[in-house]
């Protein structure tokens, strides 16, 4: 009875073992899907918008002696309603449900059901 119980926890160690590593590694495979997001969008962030402030320059130096007043209150207005479309979206996106240890959640319920005793059919 001892060895049959010992062989349950070293199952049951096992299993925790493996799912703890499936852990470990879904937490690094996010960290770097993190890092290279945030990487990647610092620097279109940067670019584009170094892009449209000299774009927006550059029409109101064109405009100057004409409509200037004109074209930077259209480009003030156009880089004030981007950045509170960005800022609404990025409140959205914080919001939503984070799916980080889907993986690990859904193979410890597996494992939960596996041991489980069976009850039967439940009344209602």
């Amino acid at each position: 009875m001892g060895a049959r119980l010992r062989s349950y926890a070293a199952d049951a160690i096992g299993i925790l073992q493996t799912r703890l590593e499936l852990l470990a590694t879904e937490v690094a495979e996010e960290k770097l899907r993190l890092g290279a997001l945030l990487g990647y969008a610092a620097v279109a962030f940067f670019f584009l918008g170094f892009g449209a402030v000299l774009l927006a320059l550059l029409i109101t130096v064109l405009l100057w002696d004409s409509h200037r007043l004109l074209a930077l209150g259209v480009f003030t207005a156009l880089f004030l309603a981007a950045g509170s479309a960005a800022a609404l979206v990025a409140a959205r996106i914080s919001r939503q449900d984070a799916r980080l240890f889907t993986a690990s959640i859904s193979e410890l319920a597996q494992d939960r059901d596996m041991i489980r005793p069976d009850n039967g059919p439940k009344d209602h």
